[in-house]
């Protein structure tokens, strides 16, 4: 049955991981995301799901313990922040060339280097343009309240197995440590090895009758296979790119000036919204629920509506681009972002959308 609950973003990743029939989480702890750990350990799904929870000696131990599970056909994940996502990079883009479903939680932090545990948005780069090597793609969601962090790592695992490809959640320290009410999912039960092998055939889980053997694997050294392979796998992207986009609009019908922002600053922006309504500026927000796939149509159709586009984010100026390029030129976009951990105040990018667009 579904619950209502008080409680931070974090733990609300690990109280749907447990309800959506997760079978393992390996993670290993990091501010601001650390409570996801946490928070498992302290409720001992194994117990009672039998879900198990292991904290790896290293991020990177951590992901390749998430590949071999997904390679069985289990429901696995992890969860880091910036610094310990940069270690499973490799593990990502051989997760993505053997076509595995996972899900990857990543609170960010603010960089580069070890730079602080305040929020940041300035991993953006590194999860849609692939911080692995070569050429794959992870599904990005981008969650903006504590409700979303329970409903987006359910839908996380829903889409990591219809496309059997990585999924990011990716959030920041804002969401991951504030708290909020959340009304979280009902029990599935995990599923049965049978349940596995009918819903997974691909997976590593024995032969049992079958007369060719399953092999998960990235590797393949004959070229034209591997352009197959790739071909396979652009093709999977197109699919996704036709399918999954999901944005929302608040006050976009009849906006002169539109702002872009995501997840932490999305919330801030609302509030912007609202204080250039009441000065009679029509402004409107586009939130990017998912960032790959972006909402590219949707952004391109705005742009032929609105004097200007402000994209509001964390860090130097990097969604901004993907916005600059489904407007096309149509009209102008500018940038206002704060680095560091810091955050805009709804004043600031008032201030900031008069002064660069509204001449």
């Amino acid at each position: 049955m579904e619950e209502i609950k008080l409680m931070k973003g974090n733990e609300a990743v690990a109280e749907a991981a447990i309800r959506c029939g997760c079978d393992g989480y390996f993670g290993y702890p990091i501010t601001p995301q650390s409570e996801i750990l946490e928070t498992l350990m302290a409720l001992e799904p194994w117990k009672t799901t039998g879900m198990v929870v292991l904290q790896a000696e290293s991020e990177t131990a951590s992901i390749n313990m998430v590949y071999g599970g997904a390679g069985c056909g289990k429901k696995v994940m992890t969860s880091s922040s910036s610094p310990g996502i940069s270690l499973m990079q490799e593990g990502l883009s051989y997760i993505a060339g053997a076509e595995l479903p996972c899900v990857v939680v990543n609170v960010t932090r603010g960089g580069p280097g070890l730079g602080t545990i305040q929020p940041s948005q300035a991993d953006y780069f590194q999860t849609v343009k692939g911080g692995g090597h070569g050429d794959y793609k992870l599904i990005t969601l981008a969650p903006a309240s504590v409700q979303e962090m329970a409903d987006h790592t359910v839908l996380a695992f829903d889409l990591a197995f219809k496309y059997r490809n990585p999924v990011m959640v990716l959030s920041d320290g804002i969401i991951g440590q504030m708290m909020e009410k959340v009304q979280l999912p009902p029990y599935q039960p995990r599923l049965t090895d049978e349940q596995v092998r009918e819903q997974c055939p691909w997976a590593t889980t024995g032969k049992h009758g079958r007369k060719q053997q399953n092999v998960i694997t990235s590797l393949e050294l004959r070229s034209e296979e591997m352009e197959k392979i790739n071909n396979r796998l652009q093709e999977k992207y197109n699919q996704v790119e036709q399918n999954e986009v999901r944005f929302e609009e608040y006050f976009c019908d009849d906006a002169e000036y539109l702002i872009t922002a995501f997840g932490s600053c999305a919330r801030i922006c609302q509030k912007t919204i609202e204080i250039l309504r009441s000065e009679g500026i029509k402004a409107g927000l586009l939130r990017p629920i998912t960032l790959y796939p972006f909402p590219t149509e949707a952004i391109a159709k705005f742009a032929k509506q609105v004097k200007g586009i402000l994209s509001v984010e964390l860090n130097a100026g990097q969604m901004v681009e993907d916005v600059r390029l489904a407007v096309n030129g149509v009209t102008p976009v500018e940038f206002y972002g704060r680095q560091g951990g810091m955050t805009p105040t709804p004043d600031e990018v008032v201030k900031a959308l008069k002064s660069k667009l509204i001449k």
